[in-house]
């Protein structure tokens, strides 16, 4: 079960780290308060929590010889998104943001559904529920840290040692994904 809880606490903050509107409007509210920050992320989280009720229900329902095809799905999205991570930046530019705006932005979110609907819903699959213990145990320190980090050092430089160390998640994981795929498709 601990593997399991550190395999979720990467897969968290593959969730929570890369650049996006979420982390946009987290980094706009931390400069006035870390709380401010913290309360768009929670929203995200809301809407990360309630897609993974939906998963955990639907995934008894996808048959054992589709979900090779999300493992694939999810390890491809991965891989694009650590691509897309290295040649983003951060907005700077100020946006509102609250509870509510965090919790709608994460609902319709393209990188959080196709997120869930692949590489969450796989690894549900393959690890089962006790991986998001882990998974909300990281979105949360994210949620504590990441605003924290953006009020009291805002720099560039943090910034830049943050989109590396997610890129280097979600390359690893994307890498897992597709090697869990290949594994099933010669099982199957």
């Amino acid at each position: 079960m601990l593997y399991t809880i550190l395999i979720g606490i990467l897969m968290g903050i593959s969730m929570a780290a890369p650049p996006g509107p979420i982390n946009a409007m987290m980094m706009s509210e931390a400069t006035r308060s870390n709380f401010r920050g913290s309360l768009v992320g929670l929203g995200a989280m809301t809407a990360d929590f309630i897609f993974s009720v939906i998963m955990l229900v639907i995934k008894g329902f996808i048959p054992r010889s589709v979900i090779y095809l999300l493992y694939f799905a999810g390890g491809a999205l991965m891989l694009y998104f650590s691509i897309d991570l290295i040649k983003a930046k951060y907005n700077r530019t100020p946006t509102s943001g609250n509870y509510l705006r965090g919790l709608l932005t994460g609902l319709v979110n393209p990188y959080q559904i196709s997120w869930w609907i692949t590489f969450g819903t796989a690894m549900l699959y393959k690890f089962g529920i006790d991986i998001l213990i882990g998974f909300f145990i990281s979105i949360i320190i994210w949620l504590a840290t990441f605003p924290y980090i953006i009020n009291r050092f805002i720099s560039s430089k943090y910034v830049f040692y943050i989109n590396i160390f997610s890129f280097i998640i979600l390359l690893v994981f994307g890498l897992f994904m597709i090697y869990e795929g290949l594994k099933l498709v010669i099982q199957f």
